[in-house]
């Protein structure tokens, strides 16, 4: 009895020691082994044995990217004015044996050199380069701590600044500043649209004045050409009218005077101040003065027609 129960306590033991010396690690994970309290070697994730009481974890490392979170500080620009900043800075451990040992706490160190420096960046900065380059901040930042945190086997691989808070007082000239300057920006825009309307419209008027002189011209050359046509078919008819009377044709006479007088009772009768027009002649006459154009007409385009009736100088017709 007594040699089973030694035996079964011997297999408790064995099975406890074994227990002891297993040990899993999670992905993403690297635990630090140590013997007797000096670093030997990294455990990788997944099953690892390691003999109990001699060996033991010293630390867990998370091998994944991380975040930490840098609280808000007052900064002085290097033109005096304060401002509230705050931001991130995300990191990944390289190597676990560095992170564990190369550095008491690496996430209190990794939090005061980033805030250091950007407490050094931005003091270096006005406070409208602070404003307007973020992204240079954030790449002087990066490139100095990740140079800093190169000893501990971490990268940083990414610091963003989240919020940049000047003064009330700043804000609001800030504020000022850019309506007066809005304003100046709509009062320029608005006198080059009215320089380019005053343009446009002058231009528009000289076209206006060219097109109108163009017009004029051409006006004048159409007038000068009709008078010209009219003085030719005057001439040419003072010419056959001469030559009707040079021949003794009394017809041509009456032409004339008959054309002289329709344009005089023309004028009469066009007046703005003729009411009524009263004809200090006999009708008789102006009948017979327009058969004797009939007539001139006809012998002119070499018809025959019968003699005209005796004192009206209107033509005879024919019965059948």
């Amino acid at each position: 009895m007594d040699v089973f129960t030694l035996a079964v306590f011997i297999v408790f033991l064995v099975i406890f020691y074994l227990a002891a010396s297993v040990k899993i690690v999670r992905q993403g994970y690297r635990y630090t082994i140590e013997r007797f309290g000096r670093f030997t070697e990294v455990a990788a994730p997944g099953f690892n044995l390691y003999p109990a009481f001699f060996y033991r974890v010293g630390q867990k490392i998370n091998m994944m990217e991380q975040v930490i979170d840098v609280p808000s500080q007052e900064i002085i620009t290097r033109d005096n004015a304060m401002v509230s900043v705050d931001g991130v800075v995300f990191f990944q451990v390289l190597d676990a044996a560095k992170a564990a040992y190369e550095v008491s706490n690496l996430h209190i160190a990794l939090l005061q050199l980033a805030t250091t420096n950007l407490r050094t960046v931005m003091g270096s900065m006005d406070l409208d380069e602070t404003l307007s380059k973020r992204d240079e901040i954030n790449a002087r930042l990066l490139s100095v701590v990740d140079h800093a945190t190169n000893a501990w086997g971490v990268k940083i691989t990414r610091v963003e600044i989240k919020d940049i808070r000047p003064p009330t007082d700043i804000v609001n000239a800030m504020g000022r500043q850019m309506k007066a300057e809005r304003e100046k920006r709509a009062n320029i825009l608005e006198a080059e649209g009215f320089k380019s309307a005053e343009i446009l419209r002058a231009e528009g008027a000289k076209q206006a004045q060219i097109l109108e002189a163009e017009g004029k011209r051409e006006a004048a050359f159409r007038e000068a050409e009709a008078r010209e046509r009219a003085a030719e078919a005057e001439a040419k008819a003072t010419t056959l009218v001469s030559e009707a009377i040079a021949s003794g044709n009394a017809q041509a006479i009456n032409y004339f005077v008959a054309q002289k007088y329709v344009e005089a009772v023309e004028k009469f009768a066009t007046s703005s101040n003729a009411k009524t027009i009263l004809f200090p002649v006999e009708a008789t006459q102006l009948i017979g003065t327009l058969g004797g154009i009939g007539q001139l007409a006809r012998e002119a385009l070499g018809t025959d027609a019968p003699p005209p009736l005796p004192g009206t100088g209107l033509p005879r017709t024919k019965t059948p």
